[in-house]
């Protein structure tokens, strides 16, 4: 991280630490806002095309930020696909909602009926994912939640729709990878659960955030999944600045990050 950056944001160590499985991955941050509380809480969940080389270190700024506007921000890591650790359908989902679930037994001063998730790339779409929980059916993973996301999820620069991209289903991509196959190789529901365009309604505000110059992501899916979204009765905002990339929109520097501390605050 830039020097600069990280002088910005002070990131002294977080408050806590804290595991919900034995796996290493199976850790979470809790940073917390000055005050006595109860806070409300965002849970940030990172991206990186759910593989290994990523983890919940790039959204310690947003965190940051984040407390300082007076979130209890809950900074989760989860297993990833890849070097053996065990991630894929269904346990990075399942460590999703654990970690999630989590929030119940923390010592802390939390307010969980104010509960949002914002998430990035891929952490986006387990964002989603984690506020359709409550429509599950019983018995998936994720299913029964302890703790529901009851005041918004934001998903910026989001992988929207799993089936939507051929080549990221393909062998070798990261859906591929992710899901154990593609969509025609699936012998069970597990897209039907897992993909949030097919888990909508949500019942919860939504706001995208996708940087028209985004050559990871394509901005499309962001306007494919909001139409969706709006067709289902959802409440959706969707903010594409043409000059952002993707990366962009999780800079705490950047207007495009204040837009979402913004939307939460309301």
């Amino acid at each position: 991280m830039p020097s600069t950056l990280r002088t910005l944001l002070d990131l002294r160590p977080p408050r806590r630490r804290d595991s919900y499985g034995a796996h290493p991955q199976q850790r979470a941050e809790l940073h917390l806002p000055d005050g006595p509380g109860p806070h409300p809480v965002v849970v940030a969940l990172h991206g990186g095309f759910w593989r290994a080389k990523r983890s919940l270190r790039y959204m310690r700024p947003v965190c940051a930020d984040l407390a300082r506007h007076g979130w209890a921000a809950w900074n989760v890591d989860y297993r990833r696909v890849g070097r053996g650790e065990g991630g894929g359908w269904p346990a990075t989902f399942e460590d999703v909602a654990a970690a999630i679930d989590r929030l119940a037994d923390l010592e802390a001063p939390l307010d969980l009926t104010r509960v949002a998730a914002v998430g990035h790339s891929a952490g986006g779409h387990l964002a989603l994912w984690a506020a359709a929980r409550p429509g599950l059916p019983a018995g998936a993973p994720g299913s029964a939640p302890r703790v529901a996301l009851t005041t918004g999820v934001a998903a910026l620069a989001a992988v929207y729709d799993l089936e939507a991209t051929p080549d990221l289903c393909a062998p070798g991509g990261a859906v591929y990878d992710l899901m154990g196959g593609s969509p025609g190789d699936a012998t069970d529901d597990r897209y039907a659960l897992a993909n949030p365009i097919r888990r909508l309604p949500l019942g919860i505000p939504i706001l995208l955030v996708h940087g028209g110059a985004d050559e990871t992501v394509a901005v499309e899916r962001s306007r494919e999944f909001a139409d969706a979204a709006t067709a289902a009765g959802d409440h959706v905002l969707l903010n594409a600045p043409p000059g952002a990339g993707h990366r962009t929109v999780v800079d705490p520097r950047r207007p495009e990050w204040a837009a979402v501390v913004e939307w939460l605050g309301r």
